[in-house]
């Protein structure tokens, strides 16, 4: 299975931790979720300049013989190169580094390139000149990102990776705030490498966040089908910030995309848009949230007020073309609550054979919460309506996996799928899916059960994979079992001498207030 670092051909990993670090360093006092956008809109800027200058200098060399023009914007346009005006080049800006109106250099440079480049029209940060910025600093942090210089074309690709890496860095930081925008990278990987999107199609994210899903998608297509920038990429967020974060992070990498802003529950603004995939990781269990009652979207169940997770399921499926999947993440509850109405949805999604999937996933993945979540995979083709020969006919069963004991941790608060884990719960789903699969689908204890229709209504409708999948009961796991008896057993002995020198201190300090027992 490759990784995104794989897929490079060469080593960043220290070169992003060496410009972490020294970054981090310049942050000075300022808040991460302030720095963010300083950090980021300089190397976007940084991006855009390299790939304008590439574009100059072949302009150059061939203006004698073609007669092109290497200032004229068309030139740039028709390459899907953003076209950067003389004073917001990164060559220009670095050399006033040192001066102290960098500041206002920079914030004029943004200004001019979003003049020039009416798809960037309000995306740029421009308040590098604001006081509470440190303008020393500032010009060593140019200074640095400056020395991203590779040759041979790569040193753009080098960009696009280390600005997907300063946003994970950022979404660490900023903790729960972060996983607003931020979705990990190895959740992303999970729900692409499911669904399998492929080139043509339309995909869609209704709370795209920084639009980490939407560059996966296309290196998943770009790794298996050696396409780039041939699918359709429609997405939505709510929160002006990181409606920019995303429009820069896909310009980064060199994807077209049209990403609204606006709140999608609210104020949908693509009603009529159906489309092949949706990957999304909507906000856990919202409830400031408007309901409409005769919202077309609620075909299934009108959702309850204090909960958004089935008014977002219920846009997304709105959303899907005849044949069309989607990967959702949502919490735990999501898939046994009863609580008003969400019982009833449940129950209606499951009857009218839309659920494809559902994978129970480990603690501690997300940065902005410790709620354990789950992933819904939804299809309208089950029943494989497109007689496709390689898709098997899934209708009225749904798969469950069980992968909460899965993941390592990779800091004190957080875990990620390795990449064996992710391959495996991958190919154990494309096996039940495709009868062409390389392996043959098979229920496994502890793991996954292919569960029909007529058992889930046994279980009331409830989609939590622990009530399908069979028990793993082994040699190695009665001894594992034995084991944690035995350090909960010495906890347990440690705590009751601890409860009983407690109580002993308790009686004795009651004693000399004239208290004693």
């Amino acid at each position: 299975m490759n990784t995104p670092r794989q897929l490079q051909m060469f080593d960043t990993t220290q070169l992003e931790k060496t410009l972490w670090q020294t970054a981090d360093k310049l942050r000075n006092n300022m808040d991460a979720a302030e720095y963010k956008h300083v950090v980021l809109g300089l190397i976007f800027l940084k991006y855009i300049s390299d790939a304008f200058d590439e574009l100059y200098q072949k302009l150059t060399a061939e203006a004698h013989e073609t007669g092109a023009d290497p200032e004229d914007k068309d030139e740039y346009t028709a390459e899907r190169v953003f076209y950067v005006p003389p004073q917001a080049r990164w060559k220009w800006l670095q050399g006033r580094a040192k001066l102290p109106t960098i500041g206002k250099d920079i914030d004029d440079a943004m200004e001019a390139i979003e003049k020039d480049n009416p798809s960037l029209k309000g995306v740029l940060a421009k308040d590098y000149a604001r006081p509470a910025l440190d303008k020393q600093r500032l010009g060593e942090l140019i200074d640095l990102i400056g020395s991203i210089t590779l040759g041979s074309g790569k040193g753009k690709d080098v960009l696009g990776f280390v600005f997907e890496y300063f946003l994970g860095q950022f979404a660490d930081a900023e903790g729960k705030k972060g996983g607003q925008f931020y979705t990990p990278p190895s959740i992303v990987r999970l729900l692409v490498e499911m669904l399998a999107p492929e080139a043509e199609k339309r995909v869609y994210d209704g709370c795209c966040g920084s639009g980490g899903m939407f560059v996966q998608s296309e290196r998943f297509i770009e790794m298996h089908e050696h396409r780039r920038g041939k699918i359709s990429i429609y997405g939505q967020e709510s929160n002006p910030t990181t409606h920019r974060l995303a429009k820069m992070n896909l310009a980064i990498r060199g994807i077209d995309a049209n990403i609204a802003l606006g709140d999608t529950l609210r104020n949908d603004q693509f009603p009529d848009l159906k489309v092949d995939y949706i990957i999304a990781n909507p906000p856990f269990n919202i409830s400031d949230y408007d309901i409409q009652k005769t919202d077309s979207r609620w075909k299934y169940g009108v959702p309850p007020t204090g909960n958004a997770n089935y008014a977002w399921l219920q846009h997304f499926i709105a959303k899907l073309s005849p044949t069309g999947s989607a990967g959702i993440v949502l919490a735990n509850g999501s898939m046994s609550s009863n609580i008003a109405t969400e019982g009833e949805i449940r129950k209606a999604l499951i009857e009218a054979d839309l659920v494809d999937c559902m994978v129970a996933l480990p603690a501690q993945l997300f940065y902005n919460t410790q709620i354990p979540a789950c992933l819904w995979f939804l299809s309208r083709n089950k029943a494989n309506v497109i007689k496709n020969p390689s898709f098997r006919d899934r209708s009225h069963e749904i798969l469950f996996i069980d992968a909460r004991e899965m993941g390592t941790m990779i800091s004190r608060r957080q875990k990620e799928f390795a990449d064996t884990e992710i391959a495996s719960i991958t190919d154990t789903y494309h096996a039940w899916r495709s009868s062409s699969w390389l392996t043959t689908y098979r229920d496994q204890p502890g793991f996954c059960k292919s569960a029909s229709l007529q058992e889930v209504r046994k279980n009331n409708h409830v989609l939590t994979p622990g009530r399908y999948i069979d028990f793993k009961t082994t040699a190695d796991n009665d001894d594992v079992f034995a084991e944690k008896m035995k350090q909960l057993t010495v906890q347990l002995q440690e705590q009751m001498e601890q409860s009983t020198a407690i109580d002993q201190l308790i009686q004795q300090n009651l004693a000399k207030i004239g208290y004693g027992v």
